[in-house]
């Protein structure tokens, strides 16, 4: 189809009659997102309400096929790279996110911290730079105040205001690590995630919390915390967990996020990127 045959079809779109809205709109999404431009310029000129709202719409559906189907490939791939989920659970809600300005942050953390290692260091003096790079110099930090907000889930967002949740610091932060050959791996906890320095998956030599600048402490910790959530412990709140647990992790706190402001379809949408992940 040429350039004036679509144009032709989204001046079509403030038809009244909504069978004809639906045919229209079926043969635009047919084309896939590379007439979303064509789209977005449609919104800029126009000055009907409606027209407006269905581009907005059809915009909005083809994103998020968009993200489906990276979500979907991330989960078939072999390395499952964190950043690479995060920046695709990211798009979600920032489709033009530029991932490039995520990776020169993370690459930057990583010389900074490089620096200052020595092949000597005992594994607690390694987190101890780690930390003191992360938070001191670059100046990461847990969002306690707005712990449930949103934007604590996007990884764009965590890296230009330097603040987020447990696991979105824990995504950075491990990321970071994998560049050094450090080995320090995520954790999944129930209510909380954290952190392991593991040198073998059941060979933990402790447990980091970044929600409180990287704070060391023990299985004991993690058992009390257990105790007070009155669950049985398991083998999987001890150990090492993979990326797809991490990003699965990520969903289903934007999922909770979403549904506690109140955005149920947003928070259905998130449910069906969980889906992804989850089915086998």
């Amino acid at each position: 189809m040429s350039d004036k045959e679509l144009q032709a079809l989204i001046s079509l779109l403030d038809d009244p009659d909504n069978a004809v809205f639906d045919e229209i709109k079926q043969k635009i999404i047919s084309f896939g997102d590379c007439v979303i431009p064509f789209l977005e310029d449609a919104w800029e000129t126009s000055f009907d309400v409606l027209r407006q709202e269905r581009i907005e719409n059809i915009i909005h559906y083809l994103q998020f096929e968009t993200v489906k189907k990276e979500l979907s490939e991330w989960k078939k791939s072999s390395e499952q790279d964190l950043i690479n989920g995060a920046v695709i659970v990211a798009k979600y809600q920032y489709p033009d996110i530029d991932k490039e300005s995520v990776s020169s942050v993370i690459h930057q953390l990583k010389q900074d911290v490089w620096i200052e290692l020595s092949e000597d260091l005992t594994a607690l003096e390694q987190v101890n730079v780690l930390n003191r790079v992360f938070f001191d110099i670059h100046g990461f930090h847990g969002n306690k105040r707005n712990i449930n907000s949103p934007k604590n889930s996007f990884i764009n967002n965590v890296i230009e205001s330097k603040s987020g949740n447990p696991i979105t610091l824990g995504i950075i932060y491990i990321s970071i690590c994998k560049q050094l050959n450090i080995p320090i791996y995520g954790v999944n906890v129930p209510a909380h995630f954290v952190l392991a320095y593991a040198e073998q998956p059941n060979d933990i030599l402790f447990y980091i919390n970044l929600f409180n600048r990287g704070t060391v402490f023990s299985k004991y910790d993690i058992d009390n915390f257990l105790a007070q959530l009155k669950l049985s412990p398991k083998a999987s709140y001890y150990i090492p967990c993979s990326n797809l647990i991490i990003i699965k992790r990520l969903l289903q706190h934007l999922m909770y996020t979403f549904d506690n402001l109140g955005y149920v379809e947003k928070k259905e949408e998130i449910a069906a990127l969980f889906s992804i992940l989850e089915n086998s």
